[in-house]
């Protein structure tokens, strides 16, 4: 018994042992107040999303500007507020930018695209460009993640609302879902549900719990999303047209309360996850690297993993997580973004009310 003990201890602590320290950290910009995410310009300056409501501009040399004029108030409470935002993928020509939010009352919220132009200090033309319905009566699970496919489309993440999680298997609502829309808000042609018969027209999978990470690998064009188990269960996932992911039907996940939230771990029908977590480790921000400044790292997945304060370097291979090994745990903050930069260089937010924006470049 207790040489096979002594064999599982050595094969975590090989599966997590802290990679070798072949990186440097340099903090760009601090004291931002719970940021959430961030883009890149062409300029090399960055945008960060903050949760409590405000997007400010950051400069190349740390320098931080004060918060954009001219874009919505957020329902900032409990984990509301504003999420992703990113760049058009023409935003050279257009100045466009996307913002993901939370929007409405207590009675009544949910998660909002907006779309505007971004022009020095401020956002004109502001344009709602789509709204997840049926809106909700909590300030929890709101997804938020967006990502722009190599397509030009526009993908969202959708949380099931804590409290609606049975909404996650109806592919007519909204919530629990996996969204992709035109830049104009439109549906694309080639939606799985597109002529309404069978789901949502908006709808690209379903069956998800509280989605954070959103990610395509631009070496082979494969979309894999991670998401919030309950207690225990998070998931990542290869995500595909059409398909169930599960929630709550089936889930490695139980309640808070220990309780049970369905006896099924897999099922015909449900796509298995290629890698979970038990215990959860709040997985938060998604990059698959492909650049030049770490070629070690090349086709990875970088994980934020807010419990353990903390980045997980996943390798995948031939559909399976062969290996995970432990990044950045110096720092000891909870990871709320992980971005992989034009530069080749990864950038990271940390998650407090004193976050800080963090390059991680060669040693």
């Amino acid at each position: 018994m207790r040489i096979g003990c002594l064999i599982f201890s050595l094969f975590l602590a090989t599966l997590l042992d802290t990679a070798k320290a072949d990186y440097a950290l340099q903090i760009v910009a601090e004291d931002l107040d719970f940021p959430w995410s961030v883009a890149f310009l062409p300029d090399r300056n960055y945008l960060v999303a903050m949760r409590t409501g405000e997007v400010r501009r950051i400069s190349t040399a740390g320098g931080t500007g004060p918060p954009l004029k001219g874009l919505p108030e957020s329902y900032v409470l409990g984990q509301g507020g504003y999420f992703d935002i990113v760049v058009d993928p023409d935003f050279t020509n257009n100045q466009f930018i996307y913002l993901a939010l939370a929007h409405g009352t207590p009675q009544l919220n949910g998660t909002r695209i907006v779309k505007g132009k971004l022009v020095g200090s401020s956002v004109e033309n502001i344009q709602i460009i789509f709204d997840v319905m049926p809106q909700k009566d909590t300030p929890l699970h709101y997804g938020g993640k967006l990502l722009f496919l190599q397509d030009g489309t526009l993908m969202l993440t959708t949380g099931d609302g804590f409290e609606y999680r049975e909404a996650a298997q109806d592919p007519f609502n909204l919530m629990g879902k996996i969204v992709r829309i035109n830049r104009d808000g439109s549906i694309p042609s080639d939606n799985p549900f597109v002529n309404g018969q069978n789901g949502h027209p908006a709808v690209w999978s379903y069956g998800h719990r509280n989605p954070q990470g959103l990610a395509q690998d631009s070496a082979t064009g494969k979309i894999l999303m991670h998401e919030h188990g309950a207690k225990g269960g998070d998931e990542l996932n290869l995500v595909k047209p059409g398909l169930n992911y599960g929630w709550p039907a089936v889930t490695r996940g139980v309640n808070y309360s220990g309780a049970y939230i369905s006896p099924l771990r897999s099922a015909l029908g449900i796509e298995d996850p290629l890698h979970f977590w038990v215990p959860s480790i709040a997985p938060s921000g998604l990059t698959i690297y492909r650049g030049e400044a770490f070629p070690q790292w090349d086709g990875r997945l970088l994980v934020g993993a807010l419990v353990n304060k903390e980045v997980r370097k996943l390798t995948l291979q031939d559909g399976k997580i062969i290996e995970e090994t432990v990044l950045f745990s110096e720092l000891g903050e909870r990871i709320r973004d992980v971005r992989s930069g034009p530069n080749g260089y990864v950038y990271l937010l940390t998650d407090s009310d004193k976050g800080k924006l963090i390059r991680v470049t060669p040693e």
